[in-house]
């Protein structure tokens, strides 16, 4: 009782803390004639540099890290409340200066002057040089730097953040502290008004104020900030309001482009092929050499008094003998089946719908809800797997459980996040956020898969259909094709194929800022993979049945997750193609990233081919007659 009634207390605390940024502008908001429009300030992020075709750094920087110097509230910047999921991913929203009112026109409007050093003058030109974007919010949408149009239909959309800086003809780097904001409005049939589009031209010009203090913005002469002494820079801002008939629901539109939707389609037809062409196969194999082989163990010949065994039937007193480290697989198998859970109910949300855009973090914040009351599933399927396969210490099992495998990832996002506040990242997850993901791990999540783990214990596992002999059979040598290494080799191309367009998207969202929303292709390739993984799993342990090797378990397991090592495999040639990282933190943070992205989907896919793997041995030995 006590554990529900601190879940309720921490999760009610969580979801306030979630909720406070954003759900208030899921509904849109109006606003009268001169109504303030707040605008709020994020972190600066590396972008994909165009013209060098790189992406040079992964580092975000705070908008009022001290070195940027840029203006401040009179009160002092302050921080706005982020869900867990947007401060994970990096999000540090603060207020800022800036006064926005609904239809005021604003032309040249000084902001403040601020002085750069010479250190101050090298770190904005280094991150000027490394393509930095400056991202804002205005009435929770993204400001654009752009409006790009596509040569198909002609429809324009916008590119999220706007230029730090730039570089003349000679390499000297310049600081954008002029911003022209144009904001679109949308009038209601009530009379009041909504913000449907912002965007930000940003320009250098080495403004002055005039003898009365107002700021002259016809300077052509762009701000270089000097490394040899003091730099005063004035920002200027103006403002633009432009009517527009783009309604508050579809405003986002714009933002959510897509480049080329045939490539998807092709993706996911391509991927459609694959699995029918492998449910074929598997048919097949099922329906005709199965049965044949099914039908002859069967068959009694009342002429001969020996009976022989041939083909798979032949290891049947060993192919349900207990695997080495039977402990480490049945956390494994607990762990991947709670993840697998969690991905599909959460994919299943937000192909409904359920998580916006707009709600900054809300994917990353469902999927460390769901999988923390999930621990229930994984607790429950880790102690089932490891009472069929006979171990006795049960109440390590449920410790390793809802340890072993977050405690991994979570080891590890904890020394990355070391490297991020060493280099003085804004994505640095705070401490307090640290404690509340441990809080919720140990006060949700272990009690719910220790209850399942609990469950589990108390029915029986599940019973195969043959007798295991005392004495292991030996296993002949075995053909090239069906050996360890090739094995798992071939048995993740085909997974992998089947959503690597898609890894290609998931790559761009995640390490160029972008928004990522085609979650309906995701769902899709999901599902595309998760079919391919069990066919390719059941095919390769029924050649290796064939063959007299018994040794199924960890190889099931093996040949399903080999998917996640052409996915780190590819982020390694994504890197070589798309990156130019000039800092060794960069390198720790890009590599440890991809590593826990492949280690997720190793343990997802792996326990999902030996699920699939495991019932199809106990379905087709149990369709045979042994004495």
């Amino acid at each position: 009782m006590l554990y529900l009634w601190s879940a309720i207390v921490l999760l009610a605390g969580f979801f306030n803390v979630a909720n406070a940024f954003y759900l208030p502008g899921v509904a849109p908001t109006d606003y009268e004639p001169e109504q303030k429009v707040p605008l709020l300030v994020n972190t600066l992020t590396p972008v994909y540099d165009s013209a060098a075709r790189k992406l040079q750094s992964v580092i975000s920087y705070d908008y009022y890290h001290q070195s940027f110097h840029f203006c401040k509230p009179k009160d002092g910047p302050k921080k706005q409340s982020e869900s867990l999921g947007s401060i994970l991913f990096g999000d540090r929203i603060y207020d800022s200066p800036f006064e926005l009112f609904m239809l005021k026109n604003e032309s040249c409007k000084s902001l403040c002057s601020s002085s750069y050093d010479s250190r101050s003058a090298l770190f904005v030109n280094r991150r000027i040089r490394l393509d930095y974007d400056m991202n804002w919010l205005v009435d929770g949408l993204p400001a654009a730097s752009q409006v790009y149009q596509d040569g198909e239909d002609g429809q324009q959309f916008y590119s999220a953040g706007f230029s730090l800086g730039g570089t003349n003809d000679e390499g000297t780097p310049f600081l954008n502290n002029h911003y022209d904001i144009t904001i679109e409005y949308h009038k209601t049939r009530l009379g009041k008004y909504r913000v449907v589009g912002v965007i930000v031209d940003p320009d250098s010009r080495n403004n002055q104020l005039d003898k009365d203090g107002h700021a002259k913005c016809d300077a052509k002469e762009p701000v270089s900030l000097k490394i040899d002494g003091t730099t005063d820079v004035l920002f200027t801002y103006s403002v633009n309001w432009v009517p527009s008939d783009t309604v508050w629901a579809t405003r986002w539109d714009k933002y959510l482009h897509v480049y080329d939707p045939s490539i998807h389609w092709f993706s996911l037809i391509n991927s459609i092929i694959i699995v029918i062409f492998l449910t074929g196969v598997v048919s097949a194999i099922l329906i005709r050499t199965l049965r044949k082989d099914i039908a002859r163990y069967n068959e009694i010949d009342l002429s001969e008094d020996i009976q022989e065994d041939s083909g798979w039937k032949l290891v049947h007193g060993d192919v349900f003998r207990s695997p080495s480290n039977r402990m480490l697989l049945s956390v494994f198998l607990g762990s991947g089946v709670q993840l697998f859970v969690m991905t599909a109910v959460t994919l299943t949300f937000a192909l409904l719908g359920f998580l916006s855009p707009s709600n900054r973090g809300s994917l990353t914040t469902i999927m460390i809800v769901f999988y923390t009351f999930f621990g229930f599933i994984g607790g429950y399927v880790s102690t089932s797997f490891y009472k069929t396969f006979g171990g006795e210490s049960f109440k390590l099992n449920a410790v390793l459980t809802p340890t072993l495998v977050p405690g991994i990832i979570f080891v590890v996002f904890f020394i990355l996040n070391f490297f991020l506040v060493f280099s003085r990242s804004s994505g640095a997850v705070p401490f307090g956020t640290m404690f509340a993901i441990v809080a919720i791990w140990f006060i949700i999540s272990l009690p719910l898969s220790g209850l399942g783990s609990f469950l589990a214990f108390k029915r029986a596992g599940w019973s195969y259909p043959v007798r295991t002999n005392q004495i292991p059979r030996q296993i002949p040598t075995q053909p090239k094709s069906l050996r360890l290494v090739t094995s798992i080799v071939l048995a993740g191309i085909l997974p992998f194929g089947a959503i690597s367009v898609e890894v290609y998207y998931i790559y761009n969202s995640l390490w160029f800022h972008k928004i990522y929303y085609m979650f309906g292709f995701l769902f899709l390739c999901f599902g595309v993979m998760l079919l391919t993984t069990a066919t390719v799993t059941i095919l390769l342990t029924y050649f290796l049945l064939c063959s007299e090797n018994y040794h199924w378990q960890w190889r099931s397991f093996f040949a399903a997750g080999a998917a996640s090592f052409y996915v780190f495999l590819y982020a390694l040639i994504y890197l070589a193609s798309k990156f130019s990282l000039g800092s060794f933190t960069s390198y720790v943070l890009y590599f440890g990233y991809s590593l826990l992205m492949a280690f997720v989907l190793f343990v997802l896919t792996g326990s999902i081919g030996f699920i699939s793997t495991f019932f199809f041995t106990r379905k087709i030995y149990g369709s045979i007659k042994v004495d």
